[in-house]
């Protein structure tokens, strides 16, 4: 069994598809970014034409601008794949492996060599994904729209239709796929692994009560109930912290809302993993207000920390946190419930003991990228009625 990997920007790929090539499984990774997985020569190839043209871009644009420019610029990256996938050098493949709104040209080669077509969803069913972002935006920045058009919803809807799998890393996409008419059958839920080598558990609690937050700031994350919530437990813990970490800063649809909540909290960009440990470690629990979200790897990494997880359903938390045991699931939208949660967490010291013990042994125990990779081969060999390959079933 053989699986190709492609996407244009690097995602979680460079993980699943290292843990493919540790099985030998691995036809190849096609990205734009560069190869973050250091894969064997001939394993990765690298989209130049989109790299290149978005180079710009990244380094003297706003984010808005980037993200607009990677869907304006798409085209670059279907040329090269087509040219790949008519190469002689094109490697064989039992498994076309592609990203949600990506997949639509690998699925036709796929189709014409009878492969198996898998279909990996970073967030929910494009319905709910647009639905649920769009409504925070009209909520929060009256004017602002979703900046992914909608000719790329209609690719997610069509490539969709066309797989034969449905990657879903939580319950929560799981339950808008099937909402949305996706039958259940088609659907296989993994949740994403963490690296158990940089993300290791806390040895003790913060003096202080410290809630860690790591996404960008964005009403699609939830931050404007998050800092409401924070400002209910400052009122009860004068001495909390929150400590944000977003790679990108401010999102466009958090413009109106960020003047009523800089200098507020803590405030990260773009830690390096190893710093993110260590931060992690120091914290009483990890806190997710999200609205929208496929699963938020960092969830992985603070259970890889020993963090309770205070989150919501629609972060996808659920998929690996049982409410009262790995931490407190909290309805979405809801500063109240999510601040009585957080002050409950920074004063019941034994119940934070224990549910950062519990999320440790569940999030990250068995749960490595590699336990990741050896559940997606395993289910490929069901679906293709091969025999899987010999080290997915233990280690």
């Amino acid at each position: 069994m053989q699986v190709l990997l492609t996407t244009t920007r690097a995602w979680y790929l460079p993980h699943t598809a290292k843990a493919f090539s540790q099985r030998q499984t691995l036809a190849g990774l096609w990205m734009a970014d560069k190869d973050g997985a250091q894969l064997p020569a001939g394993q990765y190839r690298r989209c130049w034409p989109f790299q290149l043209a978005m180079k710009p871009f990244y380094h003297f644009t706003s984010q808005i601008w980037s993200e607009r420019a990677a869907y304006s610029l798409i085209g670059a990256w279907q040329m090269w794949l087509r040219a790949q996938l008519r190469d002689r050098a094109c490697p064989q493949f039992d498994v076309a492996h592609a990203i949600m709104g990506f997949g639509t040209e690998l699925f036709e080669a796929a189709a014409a060599r009878g492969a198996l077509k898998v279909l990996d969803c970073p967030n929910s069913h494009p319905t709910s994904y647009y639905g649920y972002w769009q409504r925070e935006c009209d909520l929060w920045c009256p004017g602002e729209r979703v900046p992914i058009p909608q000719w790329m919803f209609g690719r997610m809807n069509q490539e969709l239709e066309r797989a034969d799998l449905v990657l879903c890393p939580s319950n929560f996409v799981r339950d808008t796929m099937v909402t949305n008419g996706i039958p259940a059958a088609k659907c296989f839920v993994n949740p994403f692994g963490v690296n158990t080598k940089i993300f290791q558990p806390r040895t003790e609690l913060p003096v202080k009560p410290r809630f860690v937050c790591v996404g960008t700031i964005c009403v699609r994350k939830g931050h404007q109930y998050l800092f409401r919530a924070f400002d209910r437990v400052k009122a009860q813990l004068p001495d909390a912290e929150l400590v944000c970490v977003s790679d990108i800063g401010f999102k466009r649809d958090f413009r109106k809302e960020r003047p009523k909540w800089e200098g507020k909290f803590i405030h990260h960009q773009r830690l390096p993993h190893p710093e993110l440990a260590k931060l992690l470690r120091t914290a009483s629990a990890f806190v997710l207000a999200s609205v929208e979200e496929g699963f938020a790897r960092v969830i992985s990494e603070a259970m890889g920390a020993g963090l309770p997880i205070i989150a919501t359903y629609e972060s996808g938390a659920t998929t690996q946190v049982t409410s009262g045991v790995e931490g407190l699931i909290v309805p979405a939208r809801d500063p109240a419930a999510l601040a009585e949660a957080m002050i409950q967490l920074a004063r019941d010291v034994g119940l934070n003991q224990r549910m950062g013990k519990a999320a440790y042994q569940r999030g990250a125990v068995s749960n490595t990228w590699q336990d990741y990779g050896d559940r997606l081969l395993a289910e490929y060999a069901n679906r293709l009625g091969v025999k899987p390959p010999s080290s997915t079933t233990g280690h």
